[in-house]
């Protein structure tokens, strides 16, 4: 028997590989699907790419790649015998329990018993193996096996390996010298005391200085002035601004020349007013230093205390917390509940899947149709049966219903690269859901775009003061920020007397008095988001120098669906975020048709479009004494992954930049902004430098992307159009196998290209959608201003570091509160507690 396995096996082992150090074995979920070990037919690990796949979709992996050798995971999940006493025996160790599962949380682990089952399997006859069986298959195969079988999941593997655990505490920390100068730091308005950089800053924990970063950091850049300051005082300590949360911050050495651990942190930063650190807070429980003030809030949101009638089936399935993931699980509810997304991702689920690439975890349209179907499939949402009380008594294999699904896979695609939704920290909603809408337009060129229902056109409007002429200037946006004005509340006298009981009560150490919140009319916000705002450090191109300006909003064009965000977070002097703890009548039905853009109203006269002079930073490292003014230091690899994405080279460089060089995800949405604009495409031209190319020929060669006329015509040979072969080869590099990779994953870009030109009539033209002429662009889908409720994303806590998210949507006429996994009817939704507030438009 030894010697067939062995040569049953022969033709197969080129293609079985032992995972190495760097490899990611996915042996705990599918690539496709949420099925586990724990499903009914178990999960197949393929030997040589180590991804998971579901009975359903490990043929088509098989078709693709030929792949045929993949090991079969099964976890079997029994209650324990019973003794005469009637109670469970104690667990037994189990030797056949072997797979990195996390057991289901919702089973009393003292009842249940878990045993694992693993075999190779051969395709496409299905030949099975059982394993372990040292003596009988090779060497190579047994060793391959047992490091599939003992790898740790991918995401706790990567948990293990994050940069923040391999820092090392700072030699200064421990005696870190603090000057006594009187220096507080603001909660904002920060900028570089010698350049006047308003990013990339550094606050010196010696001194309190502000001043900006250079290369030392991964932010955006800067003049050096925070290693030069370190350079002539030797203070070695700083923070990076922006990055201060309750766990921790960005710190660095200057003299270790690397990212550190300051164990004092929260004292240094304390020396300067900065008491941020010193908050405490968890997912779905209240915060540690707040407690009876915010318990009727929890209550309210979570709907504590009501019975709620369980809903299960398509479209009420649950997410199951990750620890601090509600920010992300209760936007993607929403976004699942509308139509457009449903049919972009799970009404095409098919052709994504047959087109993913190689690797589907790191594919996003493959893991948004993943997460779609299963929401909406009701696979993951089914009611308990009577056959499972039945299964329980005769004690055969029971397997409980699942409740809800598990994010880790779509999580960790989402938070790629991204500093904090990489964290386990707590997120702000409103952050991560325009983070998604980025993710959905960088990967939705020349294809359909979901997120063309929440995009709108801003029309802003600037005044000079002082010469009282205009700039008008449109910028597109996604969400209506509502200020929250305080002075307009209308119970002012309660608010009052409540404040003064609190006062009382603390100084007689007894219980606060019940919390009173202040009523802020809905309208009232309304007006505050249509008042004037001064402009900061508004230089007037008629005075040719800075003047007072004031700006206003009003919509260009109104969304399909409008997302409202109150403004409830802020920070006090001494940097404590705080949440202002309001209610606002939000209406069911909203009209803001009276917000329509105007445009240039008769008799106001423009600002001249003259730029303002550039300023050359006092940088002793630069060539001013010279008198000559430079080019502007423009961050050629962010040029390049734009011009990579399709976008023209010097709408590129404009885009970096105008944005100050701060990364490819900034110019990227300024080019979404500015894409309309007739001069989009022209050169960069900065008074004083003229037109600003790139310093190198070869740069600019790889800048311009253009595809070797050679591997274009070979692709032609393959039957797809020239347009298509070409915008395929720019989107990845001119590498050939990863452009017929993108061309069969974007099989209609072709169609996307033609663009229709042209304004819209919005009366006459209520779905009217306007685009760029010759530019791929973005589509606006204009119409009417009324609206209505359909969404709300509440939030329980003080800050948006801590807390917790719960979302309620209005489905099949009713209202139905999803809290992490469980999802219930509404009996009470909090209208007037929510943060983000989702409308769709409705016909006049």
């Amino acid at each position: 028997m030894a010697e067939d396995l062995g040569e049953l096996l022969v033709p197969y082992m080129p293609t079985i590989r032992v995972p190495k150090s760097g490899d990611r074995v996915y042996k705990t979920e599918c690539a496709f699907s949420y099925d586990s070990p724990e499903s009914d037919g178990g999960l197949y690990v393929c030997m040589s790419t180590f991804l998971g796949f579901g009975r359903e979709h490990v043929e088509r992996h098989y078709r693709k790649t030929g792949q045929s050798v993949y090991m079969h995971l099964k976890r079997h999940i029994r209650l324990k015998a019973t003794g005469a006493s009637g109670g469970a025996f104690p667990k037994r160790i189990n030797g056949r329990l072997f797979l990195d599962l996390e057991n289901n949380t919702e089973m009393n682990t003292e009842d249940y018993e878990y045993e694992d089952e693993a075999k190779l399997v051969i395709f496409p006859d299905h030949f099975e193996i059982a394993l372990p069986n040292i003596e009988e298959l090779p060497a190579l195969v047994t060793i391959a096996c047992d490091a599939v079988l003992n790898s740790k999941s991918p995401y706790r593997k990567l948990d293990q390996e994050s940069w923040e655990e391999e820092l090392q505490v700072s030699k200064f920390a421990n005696n870190l010298v603090q000057i006594d100068n009187g220096v507080k730091i603001p909660p904002s308005g920060w900028k570089c005391s010698k350049c006047d950089l308003q990013e990339n800053l550094w606050l010196n924990l010696t001194d309190g200085s502000i001043m900006c970063g250079r290369w030392f950091c991964s932010g955006s850049g800067g003049n050096g002035h925070a290693l030069e300051h370190h350079k002539q005082m030797g203070y070695p300590l700083a923070v990076r601004l922006g990055s201060i949360t309750p766990d921790g911050a960005d710190v660095y050495s200057f003299d270790e020349e690397e990212a550190v651990i300051d164990p004092h942190l929260a004292k240094h930063l304390a020396h300067f007013g900065i008491d941020m650190l010193q908050m405490q807070g968890s997912e779905n429980g209240v915060l540690d230093n707040e407690v009876k003030p915010r318990v009727n809030e929890w209550e309210v949101i979570q709907e504590t205390g009501l019975k709620l009638k369980p809903m299960f089936g398509s479209g009420y399935t649950g997410i199951k917390n990750l620890g601090n993931s509600s920010y992300l699980t209760t936007v993607m509810q929403v976004i699942f509940s509308i139509p457009e997304f449903q049919r972009a991702y799970v009404g095409n689920l098919t052709r994504i899947f047959d087109y993913a690439p190689l690797d589907p975890t790191q594919d996003f349209s493959t893991q948004m149709a993943k997460l779609g179907h299963g929401l909406l499939s009701g696979q993951f949402s089914k009611p308990p049966m009577k056959s499972e009380l039945i299964e329980q008594v005769m004690k055969e294999e029971h397997k409980p219903q699942p409740k809800g699904i598990n994010t880790r896979m779509f999580k960790a695609l989402m938070s790629k690269g991204h500093t904090e939704f990489s964290s386990n920290r707590q997120q702000d909603a409103e952050e991560f859901f325009l983070h998604f809408i980025n993710l959905v337009e960088r990967n939705s060129i020349g294809a359909e775009n979901p997120s063309d229902v929440f995009r709108f056109l801003v029309e802003e409007r600037t005044q000079c003061c002082q010469s009282r002429k205009v700039r008008y200037t449109e910028r597109v946006d996604y969400i209506m920020q509502l200020p929250v004005p305080m002075e307009t509340a209308t119970n002012k006298e309660e608010l009052i007397a409540y404040d003064l009981k609190r006062r009382e009560a603390e100084s007689a150490k007894r219980p606060p008095p019940e919390l009173v919140r202040a009523k802020i009319p809905f309208s009232a916000c309304l007006q505050a988001f249509t008042e004037p705002e001064n402009v900061p450090d508004f230089w007037s191109s008629a005075l040719q120098a800075k003047s007072a300006g004031v700006k206003t909003s009003r919509f260009a064009s109104f969304p399909e669906y409008l997302v409202v965000q109150i403004k409830k977070f802020t920070f006090g002097l001494d940097w404590v975020p705080k949440k202002l703890d309001v209610s606002i009548d939000m209406p069911d039905l909203l009209d803001i048709n009276h917000l329509r853009a105007t445009g240039l109203k008769s008799g106001e006269e423009e600002l001249p479009d003259i730029a303002p002079p550039i300023i050359i930073p006092d940088d002793p490292n630069d060539h001013s004494r010279n008198h000559f003014m430079e080019y502007p230091d423009i961050d050629e690899s962010s040029v390049m992954q734009l011009a990579e994405m399709g976008f023209p080279l010097e709408a590129c460089r404009k885009a970096v930049y105008y944005t100050g060089s701060m990364g490819a995800e900034v110019a990227f949405n300024w080019i979404i902004a500015h894409m309309e604009e007739p001069d989009f495409a022209e050169p960069l031209i900065i008074p004083g430098c003229g037109t600003v190319t790139s310093t190198s020929s070869h740069g600019q060669n790889a800048l311009l992307n253009q595809p070797p006329e050679e591997i274009v015509a070979l692709i032609c040979s393959m039957g797809f159009p020239r347009n298509h072969a070409l915008q395929a080869l720019r989107a990845t590099n001119n590498n050939l196998e990863r452009a017929l990779d993108w061309m069969f994953s974007h099989p209609e870009s072709e169609e996307g290209a033609d663009n229709v030109s042209g304004c819209v009539d919005t009366e006459n033209n209520p779905n009217g959608i306007i685009t760029d002429s010759e530019q791929e662009g973005p589509r606006i889908k204009d119409g009417n201003g009324r609206y209505e409720l359909f969404g709300i994303i509440s939030h329980a806590g003080t800050s948006t570091m801590s807390g917790h998210y719960v979302c309620h949507i209005k489905k099949e006429g009713r209202w139905v509160i999803y809290n992490d996994h469980k999802v219930s009817a509404s009996e009470r939704p909090p209208k007037e507690l929510g943060y983000i507030y989702f409308y769709h438009r409705i016909s006049c």
